[in-house]
């Protein structure tokens, strides 16, 4: 069968990361919600300092539905923060405004990786919907085994989504802790926890991106092995 075969086992891995990485990203997130930062700003409010200091004043900072639902959407210039995060003071939440602020500052600067990410963006939708779809048409209907090959090369796309935004999400930490230790936001102390609660949620992409990279894998076997039958 398409799902269940032994090719399985090359996502456990992912999948045991993934598990790893949304504890991680919970726990640490709920630790330093229960800490207040000195500076006393919500995260809004953080954001809105850190955007106006460095000239962003066209950026908006708007509170949005959901939880850790917290992104920069640069076809609108917006850093929308989840409830948790634009109202409260704590740590946690200082330190996700400070990393969107990280994006919009990305944009601005005409950050590299963001701008290649954004590109990939449409073919990246594309090939993780369509992808799979024809990857499994490929599988179970032998005539049109080249929509099988079509599929991997639209899902390769995906795949590097993910890879790209590796290096997005880390810079964008890095421009977030060091923004917040210039303007005083967060003593020393305080950064430590910033970083952790960061550095979980980066676990999460890394999570995202081997899954992606061990199911393209998979979807390349059991291609192999269709043409070997």
């Amino acid at each position: 069968m398409f799902f269940w075969d032994p090719t399985m086992v090359l996502l456990i891995p992912a999948i045991l990361l993934s598990l790893y990485a949304q504890f991680k990203i919970s726990s640490a997130f709920k630790q330093y919600s229960k800490i207040r930062s000195h500076s006393g700003l919500t995260g809004a409010q953080a954001a809105r300092a850190l955007l106006n200091s460095n000239g962003l004043f066209d950026v908006r900072v708007e509170r949005i539905g959901g939880r850790l639902s917290d992104h920069y959407d640069p076809r609108t210039r917006v850093i929308n923060l989840s409830e948790d995060v634009y109202q409260s003071n704590s740590l946690a939440s200082v330190a996700v405004a400070a990393h969107e602020t990280g994006h919009a500052l990305q944009h601005a600067s005409g950050y590299f990786p963001m701008r290649l990410r954004s590109a990939f963006v449409p073919a990246a939708n594309l090939g993780s919907g369509a992808g799979p779809i024809l990857i499994m048409v490929g599988l179970f209907m032998p005539s049109l085994g080249w929509l099988l090959q079509l599929g991997i090369w639209a899902f390769t796309f995906a795949v590097l989504f993910q890879i790209i935004t590796l290096p997005v999400e880390y810079n964008a930490s890095h421009r977030a802790l060091s923004l917040l230790q210039k303007r005083n936001l967060l003593g020393m102390e305080e950064v430590r926890g910033a970083r952790s609660v960061l550095n979980a949620a980066a676990l999460t992409y890394v999570a995202a991106a081997l899954a992606a990279v061990l199911t393209l894998a998979r979807f390349i076997l059991i291609a192999r092995g269709r043409n070997d039958d």
